[in-house]
């Protein structure tokens, strides 16, 4: 990336819930570092493919939360619901590769396959899909596709590090760290329900939004290695990271939208000013790791 190319960074709320103030730290860290330098844009994306989740009224509030707190964005916002045929053709190109395989698991089969290995694969998220599928003929994928069985893609983690040889990227708190293509294993690239996924939209929006820098919590850090893979098999520009600290409660845990307390609808109903909340959140060190 260019040192003189202006700094655009996005948030990226998904309109299930309220914003908290994990949410108002991310943005504002994003904020920050896109103000940081002359030029620099600050971006708003509504991450809603999961539409069975999605409420509608929560775009307004996400919108009246930000602007509230003094973190307007700088363009129109971008829903990832009008960009399906953008996710398809990322998905219809890994397919010409063949790096990526239909998946006709379900949650249940994979779980029971799982508990009968004597070494499960592990990553840092938990269970890793153990590949069952990845070991079919194409006969045996295109008999099931044409018999209507619904199927996910998965990204072929194995084929996909043949084909991208070893990789890096650069995080303003870690530094340069080395991509690990097997970490999470063979990830889910297009839901069965939806037909896209977070992995593959993601990378996709980053690379057409012009997202210079990707400021998000250290909870995505494993993701970031999936995400720097994608980017080389699809040709896609390579962004600069910043895995921020996060927000964490009163007993040490990731504030998540059951934290209805900690909204800043909550906060504000309450009698607190933006100045306040902000006031709540950690100073810029602390946000991006720092002493």
């Amino acid at each position: 990336m260019d040192g003189n190319t202006p700094i655009r960074t996005r948030f990226a709320p998904s309109p299930t819930g309220r914003l908290h103030l994990g949410h108002a730290l991310a943005a504002r860290v994003a904020r920050d570092l896109a103000r940081s330098q002359p030029g620099g844009r600050f971006l708003l994306r509504f991450e809603d493919i999961d539409t069975p989740r999605v409420r509608a009224e929560f775009y307004q509030e996400i919108e009246s939360d930000l602007q509230w707190l003094g973190l307007p964005w700088d363009e129109a916002p971008l829903r990832q619901t009008t960009r399906g045929a953008a996710y398809e053709a990322a998905l219809t190109e890994l397919r010409a590769k063949n790096l990526v395989y239909p998946c006709f698991c379900t949650r249940r089969e994979i779980q029971s396959e799982l508990a009968h290995m004597a070494a499960a694969p592990h990553g840092p998220e938990g269970p890793v899909y153990p590949g069952t599928c990845r070991h079919l003929s194409a006969r045996e994928r295109e008999g099931k596709i044409a018999a209507g069985l619904p199927h996910a893609w998965r990204l072929d983690s194995r084929m996909a590090a043949e084909h991208a040889g070893p990789l890096t990227f650069r995080d303003l708190r870690f530094g340069t760290i080395a991509v690990d293509p097997s970490l999470l294993g063979d990830v889910v690239l297009a839901r069965k329900d939806i037909g896209t996924a977070y992995h593959l939209a993601v990378v996709v929006d980053d690379a057409f939004q012009h997202i210079t820098h990707v400021t998000r919590g250290e909870d995505l850090l494993p993701s970031t290695h999936v995400h720097r893979l994608l980017q080389n098999l699809l040709g896609l520009p390579e962004p600069v990271y910043l895995h921020h600290g996060l927000f964490l409660d009163e007993h040490g845990k990731r504030l998540a939208k059951r934290h209805d307390a900690l909204s800043i609808a909550a906060l504000r109903e309450s009698g607190l000013t933006p100045e306040q909340v902000r006031a709540r959140l950690p100073s810029a060190c602390e946000r991006v790791g720092g002493g």
